[in-house]
């Protein structure tokens, strides 16, 4: 018989399981031998990836991403899974939580564990948003325990906390170039100048008395002579230099010599 089935993508289909098929579905047919669900979630050790990496490396989701991850164990006594990144850490937080069936109550499903990522080494290490939730079968089912399924996502933030981060980033980013720049050029903005009235100004200069006057009461200057020749203005004696009458008529001791 044939199949009919879409074998396209269905727009608005979204990959949201419950945490009951989850682990009786998925988790158990993987570890039973079904590799038919590693077509929707894919096999990877996470912790190789920092988590922020992790949604490009997913076969499916889009705020939640799944993987199936086997569990790594720390040498020594304790036993303990290695969830150390590259950049940091995973860290549980609580208890482990039971998982039970929603139509038999008793039955007893997996475990699920709820991590959180911090960047940097233990013990130190900052706290993300990035949050993980581990699940594995019960210790009792036959089945292999070397593998978990893990769904990774992004804590909900509040727009309170949102805003108190751009407001520290504000105060630790300088202001731009471009905001300085602006800033230099507003301060060489010359003062604006204040318009000058020419008009006004000269009205007020003709109404000024002149610096310079004409004693009162002298009688108009006679018209200005030139001279004819070169020897007129000595002999008028109104233009005669004393000077070159001192020259001319007193005898000089050199000319007294040469006339001997």
């Amino acid at each position: 018989m044939e199949d009919t089935r879409l074998k396209l993508e269905l727009p608005g289909f979204r990959f949201h399981p419950t945490e009951e098929e989850l682990l009786e579905y998925y988790l158990k047919k993987m570890v039973s031998g079904s590799n038919t669900c590693a077509k929707i979630i894919g096999f990877l050790n996470i912790y190789l990836y920092d988590p922020w990496i992790l949604p490009e490396l997913s076969k499916i989701g889009e705020r939640e991403w799944y993987f199936f991850v086997p569990r790594s164990i720390k040498n020594g006594n304790g036993g303990r899974p290695n969830r150390t990144t590259k950049n940091g850490f995973w860290k549980a937080t609580g208890s482990d939580r039971k998982i039970f069936s929603s139509s038999k109550t008793n039955k007893y499903l997996g475990l699920k564990k709820t991590l959180v990522f911090y960047k940097g080494r233990a013990p130190n290490g900052s706290k993300t948003d990035w949050v993980m939730s581990e699940y594995r079968l019960p210790e009792s089912s036959p089945l292999s325990k070397e593998m978990v399924l893990c769904k990774v996502y992004r804590k909900a933030t509040s727009i309170k906390v949102l805003e108190q981060r751009a407001a520290m980033e504000e105060v630790q980013i300088p202001s731009s170039p471009s905001s300085i720049h602006s800033q230099h050029l507003d301060s060489l903005v010359p003062l604006p100048i204040k318009s000058i009235n020419v008009e006004s100004n000269l009205k007020s200069d003709a109404s000024k008395e002149p610096s310079l006057k004409l004693p009162t009461g002298a009688e108009k200057l006679s018209e200005l002579r030139l001279p004819k020749r070169d020897t007129d203005w000595c002999q008028d004696s109104q233009f005669r230099s004393p000077w070159l009458q001192n020259l001319i008529y007193t005898p000089s001791p050199c000319a007294n010599k040469l006339n001997f």
